[in-house]
């Protein structure tokens, strides 16, 4: 049997893949299983200096993605001697990555796209895994998707049952066993599972506390820090748009259209009268420096170099905006947070490139293992080196 601490797009898939080859497989989730709709009661976000974003359920942040299927560290891990070119193929007709057709691009996201184009820069339309036929063009992909048109890590995980996998939902793993320098299972509390194979996929804010005491040296953390700014656009109807349905690649960052509620907020607080529908914002995501870290304390903020990078794309997002036609003075910018923590136990440090760590049996498949900030989505990647993992192991 193999032991999947985890169930979001890394444990999942190596559950898939092992239990399709006849592998028996345990997965120990500590969140619980829900309706794809309810996702957003289960954020377990982290408020560090920049506000760190997660989930605990059976399938993990995957239940609250915006659907993105950007290719990512490609070069970074070749430099590891790692190809995924076939892992990301396989994974792309897998999840039926494709762009959105026109008619699901909503006019906010439209007038966007258009703006950027008028300014010479070159947007793209987001590669997607969102089953247009079921899309319901809600807005909520990030809350929970009502009419489960995004792919999520559940369909692995469901595939994995049919072929025999057991899950475990509620229960925390606290600790991974080792004996004779092997691994042997892991505990939950009082309970202990024992097995050969354990592979650690539970997020890099916990990952790294579970290598830790085994002497296993562990990395710095990134997240990919992003900032929204928006502000007044009367009746654009925008939180209903896809989000994230293009993106601008400009200097380290994409900017990309993001709907946020806390800017409602914040231009409440500032006197102005809108509703949901009355905001057009954007999302400036950059590949940000490893200056976080997780121990006693989990810390993440932001260096010099990053808030320049940030400022950068803001001005670039701002332009697009009033371009347009957003009212300039109406301009706020939402607080930051890091959609993607990573990193924090990297290839050619705390696993090889097989992802087993040095301890025989003992394997991490999460964003734990990816060896630089992609400053992207990166689900696509996790998947395809999860793949590349379990045919290994």
């Amino acid at each position: 049997m193999a032991i999947v601490v985890g169930s979001g797009a890394g444990g999942a898939t190596v559950a898939r893949e092992l239990a399709s080859a006849g592998h028996p497989v345990l997965i120990i989730e500590r969140g619980p299983e829900i309706p794809d709709q309810d996702a957003h009661r289960h954020y377990a976000n982290v408020n560090a200096e920049v506000k760190l974003m997660r989930t605990f359920c059976l399938g993990g942040t995957t239940m609250v993605s915006g659907g993105n299927a950007l290719r990512c560290l490609e070069q970074e891990l070749r430099a590891h001697g790692i190809d995924l070119s076939s892992e990301f193929a396989e994974t792309e007709r897998e999840l039926g990555v494709q762009e959105l057709p026109d008619d699901l691009i909503g006019e906010g996201t439209r007038r966007l796209m258009d703006a950027s184009l008028d300014l010479g820069l070159p947007v793209r339309k987001m590669p997607k895994f969102i089953d247009p036929d079921r899309c319901c063009t809600d807005g909520r992909c990030s809350l929970g998707c009502p009419v489960s048109a995004r792919w999520t890590a559940g369909e692995y995980i469901r595939e994995a049952q049919g072929n025999g996998a057991r899950v475990i939902t509620g229960q925390a793993v606290s600790s991974v066993c080792v004996r004779h320098g092997e691994v042997s299972g892991v505990r939950c509390g009082t309970s202990e599972y024992s097995d050969d194979l354990v592979v650690i996929a539970a997020g890099a804010l916990e990952t790294p506390r579970l290598l830790r005491p085994l002497g296993i040296p562990t990395s710095p953390l990134f997240c990919d820090t992003f900032a929204t700014i928006g502000g007044v656009y009367p009746d654009i109807a925008f939180d209903r748009d896809v989000p994230m349905g293009t993106y601008l690649a400009h200097d380290r960052c994409l900017v990309m259209p993001h709907y946020s509620r806390q800017l409602g907020a914040l231009l409440h607080e500032r006197g102005e009268t809108v509703g949901e529908g009355d905001v057009l914002s954007m999302m400036v995501k950059i590949a940000d420096q490893d200056s976080g870290s997780v121990g006693e304390t989990i810390e993440k903020g932001v260096t010099a170099a990053d808030a320049r990078i940030l400022a950068g794309g803001v001005a670039v997002a701002g332009a697009i905006l009033q371009r347009a036609g957003v009212d300039p003075k109406t301009f706020r910018t939402a607080p930051l947070r890091g959609p993607h923590p990573g990193g924090t136990a990297r290839i050619g440090v705390s696993v090889d490139n097989t992802l087993m760590t040095g301890i025989g049996g003992l394997y991490v498949a999460d964003a734990s293992v990816l060896p630089s900030a992609p400053g992207a989505p990166p689900i696509l990647t996790i998947i395809s080196l999860a793949k590349h993992a379990a045919r290994r192991m």
